[in-house]
């Protein structure tokens, strides 16, 4: 079992102002459940005492006690004589295995009727054609050499490098490495970062190709939840307790809730990190995807970094196009030559041309950015108004940026909303896939990287697979969430 704990004064906090209702213990018990069941409360988290919980929420003890008793009668709390209790799923909640079905990638083949809502990747930008022809005009130049390149193209990487000197990071050359996307740059800090059984924090929810390749290398997972947004505070106290080796985060337009990690946190979780003698892997796959290109960005993680803690990680498939299989890491030169070594057994080095259009592509970012952000912001805003139209129940924040609605539901029925939407014609992702032990049961990720009318002929398909859902008599995996 986990050493992880949660103080009176955290659980407090986390569970905020509690509705006045009787009987009180009932409220409590409902407001832990929920911080279970959505994830900002991990599993096998020990829970503060009765009466440090009573001091913290100026309550009885007899109260936090019923409340206690209702948790665990209904399978959210497990206890034994002298350990406490700590916190748990029921047994009939287990629903990663079904979840699991439900992946991200889209299906080799389909019949044309189905709208996918399942992959957050739009389509390739207007200029496409002309960085192409462009890059194929400059292929020449390079095809007399064997094309390998382990670290990636020199001119690519003088280009990253000068994107992040251009956000107020110093960068060399020497500091990049070019992969085969950032899922390749992920798998390859975590073959060097990670020995197998080392802790690794990870955010709940997250993306969950991250979460497959560090259980691909028998990683401990220690997750913190993010639905409301990072808690400096219990992360920092994750970091230290579970003593991680490694905490991956997507400060930037978060994968799936859209949150933006805040200038004050990234310093504080960077400061954290080299406490704990961690690193940070820094995901800013989305970073480039703000909806307005007015408002002054957030420093990267990276800006914070004194000691070479922070590892970044940034790809072309979501702000340029999926197809292009380029990422890249940011990091030390040592560590960047130790990546290059790593890589060689299994990737010798990331296509050329692929380089020479991201290169190409970069070049011209600005009109990039303009007409994703024009793009999705429509879309965004198409989507929740037939959202809002149709399915009024359904709750949502507006992201600032990025490509998806992370929509919590009425009832814990993602997994089998998913299947009944798949027979509408409409493919969405379920919570449990997002996070590692089968809660956010309540959640579906939504993209918005279609255009508006097909994105209101989805609404109408989950709406009809709603009522499917509702109607169905065993339809509510965990009937003790109200």
């Amino acid at each position: 079992m986990s050493v992880r704990h949660v103080s009176g004064q955290q659980l407090a906090r986390l569970m905020g102002e509690v509705r006045h209702e009787r009987p009180y213990y009932a409220a409590l018990a409902r407001e832990v459940r929920g911080l279970v069941l959505d994830g900002r409360l991990p599993l096998r988290t020990r829970l503060p005492a009765e009466r440090d919980l009573a001091a913290a929420l100026k309550v009885s003890r007899t109260t936090v006690t019923a409340a206690y008793d209702r948790l665990r009668t209904e399978g959210y709390i497990a206890s034994r004589q002298g350990a406490g209790s700590w916190t748990a799923l029921p047994q009939r909640s287990a629903l990663a295995p079904a979840s699991a079905r439900h992946g991200m990638v889209p299906p080799e083949q389909d019949d044309g009727g189905i709208i996918d809502l399942g992959c957050a990747t739009p389509g390739a930008p207007e200029i496409f054609d002309q960085a192409v022809a462009a890059a194929v005009a400059e292929l020449p130049r390079h095809s007399s050499g064997p094309g390998y390149a382990p670290a990636g193209l020199a001119e690519l990487r003088e280009m990253v490098a000068a994107g992040y000197e251009a956000r107020g990071v110093p960068t060399g050359p020497e500091q990049i490495v070019i992969t085969t996307g950032a899922q390749h740059a992920f798998a390859l800090l975590t073959e060097v970062l990670v020995e197998p059984g080392a802790p690794v924090l990870v955010e709940r929810p997250t993306y969950p190709h991250a979460l497959g390749a560090l259980r691909r290398r028998g990683a401990r997972l220690v997750p913190v939840g993010v639905n409301e947004g990072w808690d400096a505070e219990l992360v920092a106290g994750s970091m230290r307790q579970a003593a991680v080796r490694m905490a991956y985060l997507v400060p930037d337009f978060h994968n799936p809730t859209g949150h933006l990690m805040d200038a004050a946190t990234r310093e504080a979780l960077v400061a954290a990190a080299r406490r704990a003698d961690a690193f940070v892997v820094a995901d800013e796959t989305f970073a480039e995807l703000a909806h307005d290109l007015t408002v002054p960005r957030v420093p990267p993680m990276a800006a914070f970094d004194r000691g070479g803690r922070v590892v970044t990680i940034g790809s072309a498939s979501k702000l340029l196009w999926g197809g292009l299989r380029i990422g890249w890491i940011r990091t030390t030169a040592p560590l960047v030559r130790r990546l290059t070594t790593a890589r060689e057994p299994l990737d010798l080095s990331s296509a050329v041309i692929d380089q020479l259009i991201v290169r190409e592509l970069l070049a011209r970012v600005e009109e990039v950015r303009a007409q994703r952000a024009a793009d999705l912001l429509e879309s965004r805003d198409a989507l929740a108004r037939a959202l809002s139209e149709r399915l009024p129940g359904w709750e949502f924040g507006m992201p600032e940026g990025g490509m998806s609605l992370w929509v919590r539901l009425e009832a814990p029925v993602a997994t089998p909303l998913a299947e009944a939407a798949a027979r509408q014609g409409v493919r969405v992702v379920p919570g449990p896939v997002f996070g590692v032990d089968g809660v956010l049961e309540d959640y579906v990720r939504l993209p918005y990287v279609q255009p508006p009318e097909v994105l209101r002929t989805a609404v109408d398909r989950l709406a009809t697979a709603y009522a499917e859902v509702e109607a169905a008599p065993m339809s509510r995996p965990l009937p003790a969430y109200v």
